[in-house]
C-alpha cells in the first residue's frame, strides 16, 4: 500500500513488527514559491530511483517467507522518501519514531501504523547526524546503509546508531594503503562542503601524515558552483607538482569541477575516488574520459541477492509512486488527461513488461548500497529474533528479565543489535564493533577507457580490515588501466627518496615530504631508504665509500709483507750477516797483530752485541703481540747496553794502556785486566737488565688497537706502558754512550797505531746524533712509522758502530796485509814517538 499523506512520500506494509526506512527514492526536491498571502502548496519530488527502497521491501518479504528466522512473526515496513533534503528526512524520521497517526488504540483491532522498532537509513551523513542526535535520546535503533561520516562512531553522541557500510575512517585507511602501495606520498585533496567531506578530509590529513605522506593542497568544493572559485581550484591543481588527486565528494558537487578541468585541459592526473562517486556513471562520457580515465576508487562491497531482479521487474502500477515511475519509463499515461490521446500520446495498459526496456532499475550486477540495505534489514531481524529466543529468568536485563514483544522498548533492540553476528547468503559476515561500525570490506575499482570510447569499471583489488595484519590490501597492479602514455603509474612525490648512504634533511617551512638528501658523514651509515638519521659504525668498523655499509677497518702495522717492512728486515739481516762475516774474519785472523792490538775478546763480544742489535729490530716487525711487545724493548735495551759497555771498556783500556808509558802509570793497568773488563761489561749490562725487569713487572708494554691516527684504520702498536721505564732504558743507554764519547774524545790525540779513540769518538757521535733525533721523530710518527723510526735508529747506530770500529781493521786485514804486522805497527809507533 502506498500513500502520500503527511506531506511525505512513502509506502507501507502491515506486520506484527514494523521496520522504518529512509531512502532517496527521488533525486530532486521542488519547493513551491512562497507568496506569504496564501497557504503554501506541498513540496514535491522529481526523478525516480527506488531500487534501494524496493530492496528493503524484498528483504522483509524474504524474511517473512523464512521459517527459521522470526517464525510466527510477520514483519512490516514503513518507508519514506527523503528527497535528499534534511527537513524532509527529519520529519519522516520523527513520524516513524512516534507513529503516523494522531491516536492509537492498543487492542486487537488497532488501526494505523504503530511506531517502528528500528529504522534502516538515512543514506546521507548529514541527515543521519541530525536524526540520530534526536532518536539517540530515546535509544531508537538506526541502521544506515550509506552514511559514512566517521563522526557517527561517537557513541556518546549517537548511542543507537549502527551502519552496514564502513565509516570514512576505514575508507581513509584503505586509501592510505593504496597510496603507500603505489609509492604516492605527495597528493592533492579535494572535498565537498558538508559533514561527509570535512570529516573525511580531517581524517585523511592525520592518517596521511602518520604514514609519512603529505597533502600538497586542500580545496573545498563550493556548494554554489561559483565559476571563479572553481577556476581558482583547478588552477591550484594545475600548478601543483602533485600528480595524484584524492576527492571526497558526491557527483553533484564534483561534476562542475570536472567541467572546469576540461576547460583548462588539465591532463596527466591520477584521480582517487571515494565511495560516494566511484560507481557513478555520470562521468563515463567520451568528453570526460581523457581526463578521468584510469581513476582508482574505493567502492563498498558488491553483493548478490538471489531473486531480487525478478522481484524488481514484477511490480505493477497499482500505486501512485509506481504509476509515476511506470509512466516515466514507458512514456505513456495510465489515466490520460483530456486531449492527451488527440495530441498523439500513448495510453498505458498496465501490462507492459519492464524487461522490454533498458533501465538501471532492473540492473542487479552492481548491488552495493542496495546490498548494504539488505544487510541492515537482516541485522534488525536477527536482533529481534535473538530477543525473542531469550529464556525467562536468564535474560540480559535487570533481574535476568527478558524483553516482551508486547512491551518491547527500542533500547532493548539496541542491546541485541550490538551483539548481532550472522553470515549472509553471499558469504559476508555481519556484526558491529563497539562503535556500531560494520566490518570494513572495500572493492578497489578502476575506470578502464576502452578503444571504442566506452568505459568499463573493473574490480582490481580488495581491502579487508578483518584480514591478518599486513594482508589487508590485495591489489592486482597488472590489471590497472593507467591513463598515461607510459601506461605505468605516475610518480607523485615532493622529493625523490633518499637512497641508502644518505639521510633526510627537511626543508625549512615545507611539509615533511619535501626534503634534501645529505650524505652521511664519515664513519656513519644508513642502509635504508629515506633514513631519518645516520648511525655510527662500531669501533672496529668504518663506513663504505657509499656510506651504506659498515665494513671492517683496515688493519695497519709494520708487516713483513709491507715494502717498508721488507726493506727494514733486509737491512737488519744484512747488518747481522756483516757482523757474522766480520766475526768470521776476526776469528780467522785472531792471531794477527791488528786483532790482538785491539782487544780481541772485547771485539768479539762487541760484534756479538751488534749482531743482537741488528736482530732485535726484527721484533718490531709483524703484528704486535704481548710477548713481542715485552721482548722488543728489553732485547733492544740490553743489546745496546752490552754494545756500548764494550765500547766504554775498550776506551778505558786504551787510556789505561797509554798511561802506563808515564811514570807511575803501571798501577792503573792492573784494574783493566781481562777479568775486570768482563766484569765491568757484565755489571753495566746487569743495571739495564734490572731496569727492564722493573719496567716489565710494574707496567709492561702491551699491544693496543689505536684508532686515533686514522678513522678508517686500526693501527696495531705496542704502548710502552710506563713512559718512565722507557725513558730510564733510553737514558741509561744515552749515559753510557755519552761517557764513551767523552773518554774517547779525551784520548783522540794518542798514537794512531794503538789508538781506537778517534773511531770510537766518531761512532759515539753518530750514535748520540741518531738517538737524539730519534726522540722527536718517534713522538711525531703515527702508527707503524713509529716502529719504523725506532728500527731505523737501531740500524743507523748499529751500522755506524760497525763501520767506524771494524771497517778500518777489515780493510787492513783483507786489503793491506803488509800493515798487519807487529813491525809495521811498532815502527810507526817508534817513528811517531
Amino acid at each position: 500500500v502506498f500513500s502520500s499523506g503527511l506531506y511525505l512520500n512513502g509506502m507501507y506494509q502491515k506486520g506484527d513488527v514494523i521496520l522504518g526506512g529512509l531512502f532517496e527514492v527521488h533525486y530532486f526536491t521542488v519547493f513551491p514559491e512562497l507568496s506569504f498571502t496564501s497557504e503554501p502548496q506541498q513540496l514535491y519530488c522529481e526523478g525516480f530511483g527506488f531500487q534501494q527502497a524496493q530492496t528493503m521491501a524484498f528483504a522483509v518479504d524474504e524474511i517473512n517467507r523464512n521459517p527459521d528466522l522470526l517464525p510466527n512473526i510477520k514483519l512490516g515496513y514503513q518507508l519514506y522518501d527523503n528527497c535528499q533534503k534534511l527537513g524532509v528526512s527529519l520529519r519522516a524520521a520523527m513520524s516513524l519514531a512516534s507513529g503516523t497517526e494522531k491516536e492509537f488504540l492498543l487492542d486487537e483491532t488497532c488501526s494505523g501504523s504503530p511506531p517502528v522498532l528500528g529504522i534502516v537509513g538515512d543514506p546521507g551523513s548529514t541527515h543521519s547526524i541530525a536524526i540520530s542526535s534526536v532518536l539517540g535520546l530515546f535509544r531508537v535503533p538506526m541502521v544506515s546503509h550509506y552514511a559514512t561520516c566517521s563522526c557517527l562512531s561517537d557513541r556518546s553522541k549517537y548511542p543507537s546508531f549502527f551502519r552496514t557500510i564502513p565509516s570514512d575512517s576505514f575508507q581513509v585507511r584503505a586509501m592510505i594503503q593504496i597510496l603507500h602501495r603505489l609509492g604516492w606520498t605527495w597528493v592533492g585533496l579535494v572535498f565537498s562542503d558538508d559533514d561527509y567531506g570535512f570529516h573525511a578530509a580531517r581524517s585523511f590529513h592525520s592518517s596521511l601524515a602518520e604514514s609519512g605522506g603529505c597533502v600538497a593542497y586542500s580545496q573545498v568544493l563550493p556548494k554554489d558552483n561559483c565559476p571563479t572559485e572553481l577556476q581558482r581550484i583547478v588552477g591550484e591543481i594545475k600548478s601543483s607538482s602533485a600528480r595524484v588527486v584524492v576527492v571526497f565528494s558526491v557527483e553533484a558537487y564534483l561534476l562542475p569541477l570536472v567541467d572546469e578541468v576540461v576547460v583548462q585541459n588539465v591532463k596527466g592526473l591520477q584521480w582517487i575516488a571515494s565511495e560516494a562517486w566511484t560507481s557513478s556513471t555520470v562521468f563515463h562520457t567520451p568528453r570526460l574520459m581523457p581526463y578521468l580515465g584510469g581513476t582508482l576508487g574505493i567502492a563498498i562491497r558488491r553483493g548478490e541477492i538471489p531473486g531480487l531482479k525478478d522481484y524488481l521487474l514484477s511490480i505493477r502500477p497499482d500505486d501512485q509512486p509506481v504509476r509515476q515511475f511506470w509512466e516515466a519509463v514507458f512514456g505513456c499515461r495510465l489515466e490520460p488527461p483530456a486531449g492527451w490521446v488527440e495530441a498523439g500520446g500513448d495510453v498505458c495498459t498496465g501490462q507492459e513488461d519492464l524487461r522490454d526496456v533498458e533501465t538501471n532499475y532492473g540492473d542487479v550486477s552492481e548491488l552495493r548500497p542496495e546490498y548494504n540495505a539488505y544487510k541492515a534489514v537482516y541485522a534488525l531481524a536477527h536482533a529481534l529474533h535473538d530477543l525473542l529466543q531469550c529464556v525467562p529468568g536468564r535474560g540480559p536485563f535487570s533481574g535476568h528479565r527478558c524483553a516482551s514483544l508486547q512491551r518491547l522498548e527500542p533500547w532493548q533492540v539496541v542491546h541485541y543489535l550490538e551483539r548481532v553476528n550472522f553470515t549472509t547468503g553471499f558469504g559476508d559476515r555481519v556484526s558491529f564493533d563497539d562503535k556500531g561500525d560494520a566490518l570494513a570490506i572495500y572493492d578497489i575499482m578502476n575506470w578502464v577507457w576502452l578503444q571504442d570510447g566506452s568505459v568499463q569499471v573493473e574490480n582490481v583489488g580488495v581491502i579487508d580490515e578483518s584480514a591478518p595484519a599486513g594482508q589487508e590490501l590485495t591489489l592486482d597492479e597488472d590489471r590497472i588501466f593507467w591513463n598515461f602514455e607510459s601506461r605505468k603509474p605516475p610518480r607523485s612525490v615532493c622529493s625523490e627518496s633518499c637512497p641508502p648512504g644518505t639521510r633526510v634533511a627537511r626543508k625549512k617551512g615545507e611539509p615533511v615530504c619535501c626534503f634534501n638528501c645529505i650524505s652521511c658523514a664519515e664513519g656513519e651509515v644508513s642502509n635504508t631508504t629515506d633514513s631519518a638519521k645516520c648511525s655510527r659504525c662500531p669501533e672496529d668498523f668504518w663506513s663504505s665509500p657509499e656510506r651504506d655499509l659498515c665494513i671492517p677497518k683496515r688493519i695497519e702495522f709494520l708487516s713483513y709483507q709491507d715494502s717498508l717492512g721488507i726493506s727494514l728486515m733486509t737491512a737488519s739481516l744484512l747488518g747481522a750477516l756483516i757482523c757474522a762475516v766480520v766475526l768470521g774474519i776476526f776469528t780467522r785472523y785472531r792471531n794477527t797483530p791488528v786483532v790482538k792490538a785491539n782487544n780481541s775478546e772485547l771485539s768479539f763480544l762487541l760484534l756479538l752485541s751488534l749482531k743482537l742489535c741488528f736482530l732485535c729490530s726484527l721484533l718490531f716487525i709483524g703484528r704486535p703481540r704481548l710477548w713481542t711487545c715485552q721482548l722488543r724493548h728489553a732485547a733492544f735495551g740490553i743489546s745496546f747496553v752490552l754494545c756500548v759497555s764494550c765500547i766504554l771498556v775498550k776506551t778505558m783500556v786504551v787510556l789505561a794502556v797509554f798511561r802506563t808509558s808515564k811514570p807511575g802509570g803501571n798501577a792503573s793497568l792492573k784494574w783493566f785486566g781481562a777479568g775486570q773488563q768482563r766484569g765491568t761489561v757484565l755489571v753495566l749490562t746487569s743495571f739495564q737488565a734490572a731496569i727492564c725487569t722493573a719496567w716489565l713487572v710494574s707496567a709492561s708494554p702491551t699491544p693496543h688497537k689505536n684508532t686515533r691516527y686514522h678513522n678508517d684504520k686500526i693501527v696495531y702498536e705496542c704502548v710502552v706502558g710506563s713512559v718512565a721505564g722507557f725513558g730510564a732504558l733510553l737514558g741509561y743507554i744515552g749515559l753510557l754512550a755519552f761517557l764513551s764519547f767523552l773518554l774517547a774524545f779525551l784520548a783522540r790525540n794518542l798514537p794512531d797505531n794503538f789508538n781506537e779513540a778517534k773511531f770510537i769518538t766518531f761512532s759515539m757521535l753518530n750514535f748520540c746524533a741518531v738517538w737524539i733525533s730519534f726522540v722527536p721523530a718517534y713522538i711525531s710518527s703515527p702508527g707503524k712509522y713509529a716502529d719504523a723510526v725506532e728500527i731505523f735508529a737501531i740500524l743507523a747506530s748499529s751500522f755506524g758502530i760497525l763501520v767506524a770500529l771494524f771497517g778500518p781493521k777489515c780493510y787492513i786485514i783483507l786489503l793491506r796485509p803488509e800493515r798487519n804486522t807487529k813491525k809495521a805497527l811498532m815502527g810507526r809507533a817508534t817513528t811517531k814517538t
